[in-house]
């Protein structure tokens, strides 16, 4: 392929954008099948490149659904306005955008990409435009984009733009619910091609699509892409959806003409053959002038030529974004020292009391949380009263919360989520793994979102409702977990957090703790680090100390009766690290803590894979040799029964043995 020169020389008359740098399409024949036709030749381009072996990976292009990709996206005019999209995005996100350069860089890890080489083909994002290849992924974030926009009075709404195979993603329909229940201006928009990735839609749906949509109360349509009104049709629905400000249902009938990716089609040919005549942007094209219709695509194809052999001339991308998962770090310090009189329940509250006052631009989203109830802990009573309309009691949905709370943090909220029981963290990790923790990564966007959630056993409440899966989370790239005890200003803390993160942050709160007073006794802050003096750890300092304990949250009630026991009846002097940040700095900080060769981990998860025994692998492979021992709960479900619960999780006895046996022997 020869190089053609500057994509200037051959830039389309109809390519015009908006003073926002959004591409406008006029409502007109000739300028409809430019920019589709454009889509095509972009999409070929794109697979041209695979075929020269020239990128890595795979994609999915939008070949015969130009016009459904097109005419939402067209439609939203509003500086405002919000496009959510999936892996076949392409098409959407030239329409939103006409930036080809960046689109065919991205995908071909050149330097000039829109995400910089970290995106590829499925994850695409500019202002206003978010793409993710995880099904239904993107459905609640989009809602809570738009609820930011109802919040804020803009006349801007989003469209979450899906296939008709998402239709099994039980999220989809948390999305819907959500986006009923609090009249969220969204369309959502289920591109019909009937088949999944060789699966036919006959084998893999029951029901009708559209009845879906309505029995969410939303304004429900169904169009196809090849009905000759059909732009001007979505133009008045994405209308109606703007001036009612309240949720709708749109399904377009389309057909994939290219393959589900590269080169995976095991359809009949004749099936093939048969989309083939019936696509939407021949029958467009035939409806100009063959001389203008062909004068449209020989100035599509040179410019869609020249832009791709300018990328591929330049260098493939090499830097790696200085990128952490960490606060914007400030000259604050902990001091270590708490309100006096105050429960660990009692802080966590007043520090969401004090920072709701402090941020207006602040929400919290839960279940039960409004007045009287105030949350299962009643750690947010009184707050639905005291700030109204920022306290926010949702539906049971902990994936679909924890979308919204995302999309309220791309906006510019500060969001704290609360997940009832941090058992069900489960149902919300596609969320922060796939979603949260790599946005900031991969789109360089901010997410403040505080994940809250009660952890632990010790009351009974069975498998289900007392896991500690703090180790689960802490093992998720880009997602700080801070554990904190009633040694440390849990509050502060908490606050800390709130005020200081601009990328996810689990903070979790053991149960046992809430009614325990909040108070440092003869424990002193450590930190070494910016970073964990926000978030730093409680050390009780002990004089020529035998054994260093390690724990963290609840466990240290634990902990610190085994210390009272080894100190009386064995005359052994133990000193205690307990840090409040797990991950990702805080483990470093804690270990430096340690002043003895003898260290015992303690912590109510299970043992294998666990923060334990990372803190034991750097120690281990530290140069001094150093005695180490692990105290965990057992590797089952957790029991109700009392005394079963108490077999199950660590207790005084196994870890008095432990800690004795390593003085002992080491």
């Amino acid at each position: 392929m020869t190089a053609l020169g500057s994509t200037r020389d051959f830039w389309p008359t109809w390519l015009k954008r908006d003073s926002s740098g959004r591409l406008r399409v006029p409502l007109e024949d000739a300028s409809l099948y430019a920019v589709g036709h454009f889509l095509r030749s972009a999409e070929q381009s794109v697979l041209e490149m695979f075929s020269m072996g020239q990128v890595q990976g795979t994609t999915h292009t939008c070949i015969g659904q130009e016009l459904c990709q097109m005419a939402v996206v067209r439609a939203l005019t509003h500086v405002d306005d919000h496009v959510f999209s999936n892996h076949r995005n392409h098409g959407h996100f030239l329409t939103f955008s006409g930036n080809l350069d960046g689109l065919l860089s991205e995908v071909a890890g050149r330097e000039g990409g829109v995400c910089q080489g970290y995106g590829g083909s499925q994850h695409l994002a500019i202002d206003g435009f978010h793409s993710n290849g995880v099904q239904a992924g993107m459905t609640a974030i989009a809602v809570g984009t738009a609820l930011s926009l109802s919040r804020s009075s803009s006349e801007g709404i989003v469209a979450a733009v899906v296939g008709d195979g998402t239709l099994g993603e039980g999220l989809l329909y948390e999305s819907l619910n959500l986006s009923g229940v609090w009249s969220a201006p969204i369309l959502f928009v289920v591109e019909n091609n009937r088949i999944a990735q060789t699966t036919p839609q006959a084998m893999a749906l029951s029901g009708d699509i559209a009845a879906r949509g309505s029995a969410f109360g939303l304004d429900t349509w169904r169009v196809s892409d090849c009905e000759k009104n059909f732009f001007v049709v979505v133009d008045e629905i994405v209308s109606e959806v703007r001036s009612k400000r309240r949720p709708g249902f749109l399904v377009i009938d389309t057909h994939r003409l290219g393959p589900h990716s590269k080169g995976d089609d095991l359809r009949d040919p004749a099936e093939i053959e048969s989309i083939r005549q019936l696509d939407p942007l021949a029958a467009l094209g035939n409806r100009l002038p063959r001389q203008e219709r062909e004068r449209i695509e020989s100035t599509n194809n040179a410019f869609v030529s020249a832009a791709l052999s300018n990328v591929l001339a330049r260098s493939p991308v090499h830097r790696l974004r200085d990128w952490q998962p960490a606060p914007l770090l400030t000259q604050q310090r902990s001091t270590g020292k708490s309100p006096e009189g105050l429960t660990v329940a009692g802080a966590i509250g007043t520090a969401l009391r004090d920072s709701l006052a402090r941020h207006p631009r602040m929400l919290l989203l839960g279940e039960d949380l409004h007045d009287p109830y105030g949350g299962a802990f009643k750690i947010t009573k009184g707050l639905s009263t005291s700030f109204p309309g920022r306290v926010i009691s949702t539906p049971i949905s902990e994936a679909g919360i924890t979308g919204v709370g995302i999309g309220l943090a791309l906006q510019g909220w500060h969001v704290v989520v609360e997940i009832m029981f941090a058992d069900f963290l489960t149902l919300s990790i596609d969320q922060l793994c796939n979603h949260a923790t790599k946005f900031p990564y991969l789109f360089d966007r901010d997410v403040a979102l505080v994940m809250r959630s009660p952890a632990g056993g010790g009351r009974g409440y069975g498998p289900t409702h007392s896991q500690s899966p703090e180790s689960i989370m802490a093992s998720i790239p880009g997602l700080p977990v801070i554990y904190p005890s009633h040694r440390h200003d849990c509050g502060a803390i908490l606050a800390a957090a709130i005020t200081n993160c601009r990328s996810p942050v689990m903070f979790m709160e053991h149960k046992l703790l809430y009614q325990r007073p909040q108070d440092a006794g003869d424990f002193q802050c450590h930190s070494n680090a910016d970073v964990t003096s926000l978030f730093p750890a409680m050390v009780r300092k002990s004089l020529n100390p035998d054994l260093t304990i390690v724990t963290y949250g609840g466990a240290l009630i634990l902990v610190e009766e085994v210390a009272k026991v080894l100190e009386q009846k064995e005359e052994l002097s133990v000193e205690i690290v307990v840090p409040s940040l797990l991950t990702p700095q805080g483990i470093n900080d804690a270990l430096a803590a340690i002043s003895t060769s003898r260290v015992c981990v303690v912590e109510e998860c299970p043992g294998q894979f666990s923060i334990g025994s990372q803190m034991i692998a750097q120690l281990v492979a530290a140069p001094k040799k150093i005695a180490v021992r692990q105290v965990g709960a057992s590797p089952v479900p957790i029991p109700s029964a009392r005394t079963l619960e108490m077999d199950v999780l660590p207790n005084v006895d196994v870890i008095f043995t432990a800690a004795l046996d390593m003085v002992l022997n080491s």
